[in-house]
């Protein structure tokens, strides 16, 4: 009896201290409403411009609040490669979202090729290295094939539907496609992307002089490339051809054996060259990596497979590089990796850059008044246009690569620090920001950025690349795809054997071989959970180059076809029809 007197009378106690509590929690509720209503305000104004209007933006980032209630307090953890974006979303959107929601995103920026790295073991070795990633979508035929990262699809349709943004509006993203499954499932989400194309010097390419002594030697017009023997025609011209009585360089590229050397190729150069198949957002049966996937499943990459990996058009793509470089480039190139040679077209030597990807593009010395390569107002003298294609090339094919980084959720993140992960995700993908991102970092996801009033007012400052954004040639640069098994794995093995034809230890033709050889091999050793790989048996290669109609993969060799130039302002006008 004296026990439960004794819990009765703590009982009363309790009550009566929750009683007098019960003001003063309200009053703290309330304060912390009003707190971060005053803190969604101030951010509101941060975020201009944006393509939602002021009572827009405080809407979403409202919900934001009241969606965050049962998850504040808690930390996440997430990492993304080294570019503007990232760097903006760890410096500004972390604080943003924190003042918003409560929730403490730690925002890690890392250089890719120590982040995949992490990616794979996470999904592997079930290691947790961080609640949420963003990753290229270039790793979805893994993702799609190791069935380890959360399927958004189901997420959003199920446990993540509360912490789901009403506003996210999936069909406003640019490229969906490029993070989802053969069955159309969203597994990852683009949180910012970037595109190959051609840049050059506008001022030069339209010099009456220039243009003259261009016309004189080689009997056509100096323009915008089409395919790639005009490209190296204008290499060429340039290389020989003081401008102003300076020395300049008809070619840029870059060269240092490591891993950037491999995305130099895997970003679709040979695609560009013209292996694969027709078809988006890339070729069936044959890719751009020259995979020959047959329902679902990779059968080989060497030719004797039904490959491309080593036939003709992939060692004409080597070739080129290796020849170019050497010839046309800066002879430094050779020595730059990616991130070295970004900004460097803006030294002001260089007339055109075949590969450019336009993230460099943003940095503030392509928009400087005075700049190498700007006028008196900051208005480019470059511009950008459709890649060139080489001589396997055929209409129907993708044109060339677009990196779409991409918000990637590991199966082994649950529960709450899951919900907070999709809402950081969403928070930075948002439409009350990302015009704003896209002005830092270049990287647009949405179609609302790309055809906003802002950005129609501010076309000349980008030198062509919102024209291209809403041209429906956007839609021709893809990732690399589902039918690339184990991206991390096979994506090494490109460098290693690249690099040897470079300093010539190895042919091109023996460096394709070595690397259709061990791609295979690797190919051939993968057991995973869906679409696994299985190797076709070999043949003679003559029976799979000839035994078909010529613009079918893998395809037999060709001869160089006539140069071919358009007046960039053409093309324009051809984009905006």
């Amino acid at each position: 009896m004296k026990i439960i007197k004794l819990t009765g009378c703590i009982w009363i106690l309790i009550i009566l201290v929750l009683q007098s509590c019960s003001p003063n929690q309200q009053q703290t509720s309330q304060s912390d409403v009003h707190d971060r209503d005053s803190k969604i305000e101030k951010w509101v104004e941060v975020f201009q411009p944006s393509v939602m209007s002021r009572e827009e933006r405080m809407k979403e980032l409202r919900w934001f609040r009241e969606a965050a209630k049962d998850l504040r307090g808690l930390n996440i953890y997430s990492a993304a490669e080294n570019i503007d974006t990232h760097y903006w979303e760890s410096r500004v959107l972390t604080r943003a979202f924190e003042d918003i929601t409560g929730i403490k995103a730690v925002h890690r920026i890392i250089p890719e090729g120590d982040l995949v790295p992490l990616v794979v073991e996470q999904m592997e070795k079930n290691i947790r290295h961080y609640d949420i990633y963003v990753s290229d979508a270039d790793l979805i035929g893994y993702h799609l094939r190791t069935k380890a990262i959360v399927n958004l699809t189901e997420y959003i349709g199920g446990e993540g539907k509360k912490y789901t943004n009403p506003y996210l509006d999936l069909d406003d993203f640019l490229n969906l496609e490029f993070g989802q499954d053969y069955d159309g499932n969203q597994l990852q989400l683009a949180d910012e992307q970037f595109v190959n194309l051609y840049w050059f010097r506008y001022d030069w390419f339209t010099r009456e002089d220039i243009k003259k002594q261009f016309k004189a030697k080689y009997s056509y017009e100096l323009g915008v490339p089409v395919n790639w023997s005009a490209y190296e025609d204008i290499a060429e011209f340039f290389t020989n051809t003081k401008i102003d009585g300076k020395k300049v360089y008809g070619h840029f590229d870059y060269g240092k054996p490591g891993p950037s050397l491999g995305w130099r190729f895997t970003d679709a150069w040979l695609s560009i060259a013209g292996v694969g198949d027709k078809g988006l957002p890339n070729g069936m049966p044959v890719d751009e990596w020259g995979i020959r996937v047959e329902n679902r499943i990779p059968v080989g990459s060497s030719v004797t497979r039904g490959g491309e990996i080593n036939g003709p058009a992939a060692v004409y793509a080597l070739e080129k590089y290796i020849e170019w470089l050497k010839k046309y480039a800066p002879p430094e190139a050779r020595n730059w990796e990616w991130h070295d040679a970004g900004a460097l077209c803006a030294r002001g030597n260089i007339a055109q850059h075949i590969f450019q990807y336009v993230t460099w593009l943003s940095d503030p010395v392509f928009h400087t008044p005075g700049s190498p390569v700007c006028d008196k107002e900051g208005k480019p003298l470059w511009r950008v246009a459709p890649t060139p294609h080489g001589r396997y090339w055929d209409e129907g094919m993708k044109v060339g690569y677009q990196d779409p980084g991409s918000w990637t959720i590991p199966k082994n993140t649950t529960g709450k620090q899951r919900a907070a992960a999709w809402l950081w995700a969403q928070f930075c993908v948002s439409k009350t920001v990302e015009l704003k991102k896209f002005l830092i970092g270049g990287t647009p996801v949405r179609k609302s950025t790309v055809f906003s009033d802002y950005l129609t007012q501010h076309m000349d400052d980008y030198g062509g690349i919102i024209d291209f954004y809403r041209s429906s040639d956007a839609k021709r640069y893809t990732g690399s795809g589902r039918n690339v098994p184990h991206y991390p794995k096979l994506a090494s093995l490109w460098w290693k054997n690249i690099s040897k034809a470079m300093t010539g230890e190895l042919t091109p033709q023996q460096a394709m071989d070595n690397l259709a050889k061990e791609q295979d091999a690797v190919m051939g050793s993968l057991k995973m959970a869906a679409y696994s790989p299985v190797l076709n048996k070999e043949k003679k290669k003559e029976d799979w180059l000839y035994g078909h109609p010529a613009d079918v993969s893998p395809k037999a060799p060709r001869p160089r076809p006539k140069p071919v130039t358009m007046p960039y302002d053409e093309l324009i006008k051809q984009w905006k029809r």
